[in-house]
C-alpha cells in the first residue's frame, strides 16, 4: 500500500546525463502527478536496484539505460491536510547514462523529453531533484563503470 504506508517504501531514482542534458518525466500518477521529476520509482520485491532502475526507465521513457554509481540517498515525505503522512519513500538516486532506444512517453509517464541543464527552472522541479541532478553532474566528470543489471525471469 502506498498511500498511508506503514513503513517507508524503498524507491529508486535516475539521473539519465546525455551531454548537457538530463531526461526528465513527467509524473501520470501520485505522488507528484502532474509534475516533472527524475525517472524512478519503487523497488519490487526481489528486485536489485540496478534492476529496478532499468525497469522503470524503460517503462516511463522507453529507453534502457548503464546504471552508474550511486548519487545519494533522500527522503521524500507527503503529509495529507492533517498532518499524516501519506506518502513515505527512501529513494536512492544513481547516474545513469542512455544505453538504447527511442525516447517516448511509455506507459508509467505523461510526458518524458531531454531538458538542457541550463533550463531546468522552466520544470519546476523540487529542490530535491535539482540538488540530486548537480551533484550527478559533477559526479560524471570522474570515470566510472557501469554497474551490472541482472535480468529477472518474469
Amino acid at each position: 500500500m502506498r498511500e498511508y504506508p506503514v513503513r517507508p517504501i524503498v524507491g529508486v531514482g535516475a539521473v539519465v546525463l546525455d551531454g548537457d542534458r538530463v531526461l526528465l518525466v513527467k509524473r501520470a500518477h501520485e505522488p507528484l502527478k502532474g509534475e516533472w521529476s527524475l525517472p524512478g520509482g519503487a523497488v519490487e520485491l526481489g528486485e536489485t536496484l540496478e534492476t529496478a532502475i532499468a525497469r522503470e526507465v524503460r517503462e516511463e521513457t522507453g529507453l534502457d539505460v548503464d546504471v552508474g554509481p550511486m548519487v545519494d540517498v533522500l527522503d521524500r515525505l507527503r503529509y495529507d491536510p492533517d498532518g499524516r503522512v501519506k506518502y513515505h519513500y527512501v529513494l536512492i538516486d544513481f547516474l545513469c547514462r542512455p544505453a538504447s532506444g527511442v525516447l517516448c512517453c511509455a506507459s508509467d509517464a505523461e510526458a518524458a523529453e531531454w531538458a538542457a541543464l541550463g533550463d531546468l527552472a522552466r520544470y519546476a522541479l523540487a529542490d530535491a531533484a535539482i540538488s540530486v541532478i548537480q551533484k550527478a553532474v559533477d559526479r560524471q566528470s570522474g570515470a566510472w563503470t557501469p554497474r551490472e543489471v541482472h535480468w529477472q525471469a518474469e
